[in-house]
C-alpha cells in the first residue's frame, strides 16, 4: 500500500510541475549565420555612436555574424570603405533574467582568434526576441541623464 501511495504521489508531483512559456531555447536557435540588418535608436536625431567600441552604426549594418553555442564563441565581419573592416571574435553567454517575459541577458566579450580577451571588457545587451529567422537585441544606456535604447535587428541566412 505504501508503494502505491508513493508512486501516485510521485506521478502527481510530476504532473503538477510548472509550465514553461513557448519561447525557443536561445542557445539552440542562435546557432549559425546572421546578418545585422538594422540598428535604430529610441530617440530621433543624429548621434555619434561607436558600437562595441569598434565602429559606427553604418559600418555595423550589413555585418555578418556567426554564433557557435556549444563553446559560446562567435565572430562578426565588418566591411566598408570608411569602416574598420575585418573579422572580430567574441565569447558570449545567454542568461534568462525573467521567467514570465522570457527576456534574456546577452553578454558579448570581444576576444582574439584564440578566445583570449585583450581588455577584459564586455557588453551587456538584452535579447528581447529570437526565432528561427530573426533576433533582436536592446542595449540600454543613459545619455544626458535620460534613458536611451539602441535596437539591433538580425536576420538569419
Amino acid at each position: 500500500m505504501k508503494k502505491i501511495v508513493l508512486v501516485l504521489l510521485t506521478l502527481s508531483l510530476v504532473a503538477c510541475g510548472s509550465t514553461k512559456t513557448a519561447t525557443p531555447e536561445p542557445k539552440k536557435v542562435i546557432k549559425g549565420d546572421w546578418t545585422l540588418s538594422t540598428i535604430s535608436y529610441s530617440e530621433a536625431g543624429e548621434f555619434d555612436v561607436t558600437l562595441l567600441n569598434e565602429d559606427t552604426k553604418e559600418c555595423f549594418e550589413g555585418s555578418t555574424w556567426n554564433f557557435i553555442p556549444n563553446n559560446n564563441t562567435g565572430s562578426y565581419s565588418i566591411e566598408g570603405a570608411d569602416c574598420n573592416s575585418g573579422m572580430r571574435h567574441f565569447i558570449f553567454t545567454i542568461q534568462k533574467i525573467d521567467e514570465q517575459s522570457g527576456l534574456y541577458d546577452f553578454l558579448l566579450k570581444p576576444t582574439d582568434e584564440k578566445g583570449k580577451s585583450m581588455t577584459n571588457q564586455g557588453f551587456r545587451l538584452k535579447l528581447t526576441s529570437i526565432s528561427e529567422t530573426s533576433m533582436v537585441w536592446e542595449q540600454h544606456l543613459t545619455v544626458d541623464d535620460e534613458p536611451f535604447v539602441i535596437t539591433w535587428q538580425f536576420g538569419k541566412y
